[in-house]
């Protein structure tokens, strides 16, 4: 059995974002190898169901990431609110209550780039429908590092705002309608882990 092609995938939604999370992470199968990473801009006053919701949805294990935590294939960690989410190349992750970055923690930008410092050419960054910017520095950050980039077709996000944002950055490999996007992942991370 050979190693996946990647061990992450990190993915970034704001507004409309629970509905595109539950299409992707729906279809994915309960096998899937690698570690999915969750930033969703939430409202920072109220505790999130987000992760019970998804739970709920898909196969895989889903959980909000806790400071100091050990990543596990197969489990999808959501950012808590009104924190940064993290990736340590140690395979931790970690929370921080540092700035808001473009007005929100947690911030898509500061995943993806501690995500493709961490596993260069072996992560996915995957953007979702949102308003506003959040993930397109990020997105850079992950092609630099020789990682892969999908973005949710604009003309099928709720909100166009990020994807539209990451596609100008010109650094986006795949730009896929929403129902496309698990089985390119699959694609992508299960064809060669046979």
């Amino acid at each position: 059995m050979t190693n996946p092609a990647f061990d992450i995938v990190a993915m970034a939604a704001s507004a409309g974002g629970l509905t595109a999370l539950t299409q992707v992470l729906s279809t994915l199968p309960g096998n899937f190898p690698a570690t999915i990473v969750v930033v969703q801009h939430l409202d920072p006053r109220h505790r999130s169901l987000m992760a019970d919701i998804l739970s709920r949805r898909t196969p895989l294990r889903v959980k909000q990431a806790q400071e100091g935590e050990s990543l596990i294939s197969g489990t999808v960690y959501i950012a808590p609110p009104n924190r940064h989410l993290l990736v340590n190349s140690d395979g931790t992750l970690s929370l921080s209550q540092s700035e808001l970055v473009h007005f929100l923690r947690p911030s898509a930008d500061l995943l993806f780039e501690s995500v493709a410092a961490s596993y260069k050419e072996r992560a996915i960054a995957v953007v979702l429908t949102g308003t506003g910017t959040d993930g397109a520095m990020g997105v850079e950050a992950i092609k630099k590092m020789g990682g892969t980039v999908i973005v949710q077709d604009q003309k099928t996000a709720e909100f166009s705002g990020m994807p539209s944002a990451a596609i100008k950055t010109g650094n986006v490999d795949f730009i896929l309608q929403l129902e496309e996007i698990s089985p390119s992942l699959v694609t992508l991370i299960m064809t060669n882990d046979q």
